[in-house]
């Protein structure tokens, strides 16, 4: 039987991101989960709208959640760590007694406030389990050499995210690991990419991101995994700007945790849009298909 949740995209997976929305409609499809997209949803907020007025921005997020409800939905999962502020920042107003009444004023719409909001690397980690996953697996990532990067949202602050450890995150960890990858011990996992100062200070992403690249090609890293769009166009998309900053030749696959997962399920890569990323992966992206039809069978 199918787990129903309720999916925010939010509007980063339209555009830069896409290759996010694909492989995660794709590995959760593969994983039995049915993503209801929620009808007629709206931007979050994001980050700018918080800073003009608070209340407002969580009415916002708010709709999206009350829309959510109406599908029946008990969760509600979106891949993006700004979006998931947002609709934690949602259900923290409305269960603020001091705010509830004009929040319900200005969403004018029904609004229990039971629904939870969860990112998609928690529904993998805590609500699938990395042992039904790892059971699934039919082309193991054995030869990859991974550097696990969750960046400064997913886990943080610990009373808001509730999910993980904030300073030493492992969730990512173990689902790779479960899927047959190798990790390096990657002590910068948690160090700020310089967030949304790409467009506004370039030097600062250009620098900070700069020395997460560095760290992991220095670890013998193949690729750096990630969960968020943002940090994976700093890191990415931003890749050739960095060179230029640091006079190196980085050239360092960066690739989401659902893209990764998505191969290990048996999925091709054009159903998971490889074709997205900007640095190229020069490592084999499928097993021999002898392998994997060896891997079919010893699974079923």
């Amino acid at each position: 039987m199918k787990r129903r949740i309720a999916y925010y995209q939010g509007c980063s997976l339209e555009g830069l991101a896409i290759e996010y929305d694909t492989s995660t409609r794709a590995v959760c499809e593969a994983l039995d989960v049915e993503l209801v997209e929620i009808p007629d949803w709206s931007c979050c907020g994001s980050t700018p709208a918080h800073s003009h007025d608070a209340l407002l921005s969580a009415v916002l997020a708010g709709r999206n959640l009350a829309i959510a409800e109406s599908t029946g939905c008990e969760l509600a999962m979106t891949p993006c760590p700004g979006c998931l502020k947002s609709l934690k920042g949602a259900l923290q107003a409305f269960h603020n007694q001091s705010e509830r009444d004009v929040f319900l004023e200005i969403l004018a719409m029904p609004f229990t406030g039971h629904i939870k909001a969860i990112s998609i690397l928690q529904l993998l980690y805590e609500i699938i389990g990395v042992d039904e996953i790892s059971r699934r697996v039919i082309r193991p990532l054995n030869d990859l050499v991974l550097a696990p990067y969750y960046g400064c949202l997913l886990s943080r602050p610990a009373q808001f995210a509730e999910f993980d450890d904030p300073e030493n995150p492992i969730s990512m960890d173990e689902l790779l690991v479960g899927a047959g990858a190798k990790l390096v011990d990657f002590p910068y996992k948690t160090e700020c990419c310089g967030a949304t100062y790409g467009v506004t200070r370039n030097q600062i992403v250009a620098r900070l991101t700069g020395r997460i690249l560095d760290m992991a090609a220095g670890l013998g890293a193949q690729a750096i995994v990630v969960a968020c769009p943002l940090c994976q166009q700093n890191l990415d998309l931003r890749q050739s700007q960095v060179n230029r900053y640091w006079k190196r030749r980085f050239d360092i696959p960066v690739v989401y945790i659902t893209q990764l997962l998505g191969l290990a399920l048996g999925l091709e890569p054009e159903q998971l849009a490889w074709d997205k990323l900007f640095v190229e992966p020069d490592w084999p992206l499928t097993a021999p298909a002898v392998e994997r039809d060896h891997l079919e069978k010893a699974q079923s």
